[in-house]
């Protein structure tokens, strides 16, 4: 076990030496005229990225609103590209552990505008949307829904689901601008390291982004 543990180790070390080394060589090859299109570029990205930080600022990104009609959530997709739409009863404890997470990731993602709306001030997007199992998270892109999050299944199927867990099946949908492994879950991939490192094959598990799961009734009513 400790051989193949060293054996892995070595194979890491070296595969990011050679990462290095590259990097190094390309750098070394690089002329003024090249680095100053490099300054000249990133400059311009950062310009970019000021200002759609505060285009998303100003339309309220950033926040977790609830939204007193379907009116309003029609009136923020003319102004947001993409937006993670909470629909939630007040009676429904699970649309409770929701909040609690929806309110974290709004502060984080402000390139996505996160909203909550209840479903008994929304009949007719409600039906339209064939939301039946509460909570469901709507996932717009360019004012479609491309996604739904509905009950807990794609969270663990359990109330003690992370938060980090949820940011991971937003990113899967697309809705946010998620920086780690969409491949599977950040539970899972902690998991994968440790199994790793001892030399043992890793274990992948199903990522629920499958269809079919408007009849999915472990959520609140």
């Amino acid at each position: 076990m400790e051989q193949v543990f060293e054996q892995k180790l070595r194979e890491a070390t070296q595969a990011v030496e050679e990462k290095v080394d590259a990097e190094l060589n390309r750098l070394e090859k690089l002329t003024e005229t090249d680095i100053e299109k490099m300054r000249a570029e990133r400059l311009n990205s950062m310009k970019h990225e000021h200002k759609k930080r505060q285009e998303w600022l100003a339309n309220g990104h950033g926040e977790y609103d609830d939204l007193p009609s379907e009116k309003e959530l029609f009136d923020i997709t003319k102004k947001s590209e993409r937006i993670v739409c909470h629909f939630y009863r007040e009676s429904a404890m699970r649309c409770k552990i929701v909040d609690k997470h929806l309110e974290t990731l709004a502060r984080k993602h402000i390139e996505t505008k996160f909203v909550k709306l209840n479903v008994d001030r929304a009949p007719f997007i409600t039906e339209r949307l064939n939301i039946k199992t509460l909570p469901t998270l709507a996932l717009l892109i360019d004012n479609i829904v491309k996604d739904k999050i509905i009950g807990f299944t794609d969270l663990g199927n359990h109330d003690e689901f992370s938060t980090e867990i949820l940011e991971w099946r937003l990113g899967c949908g697309g809705v946010i601008d998620y920086k780690g492994d969409l491949n599977s879950p950040p539970d899972e991939q902690e998991k994968k390291k440790r199994i790793h490192l001892l030399g043992k094959k890793n274990k992948t598990i199903r990522n629920g982004m499958g269809g079919g799961d408007d009849d999915d009734d472990d959520g609140d009513d």
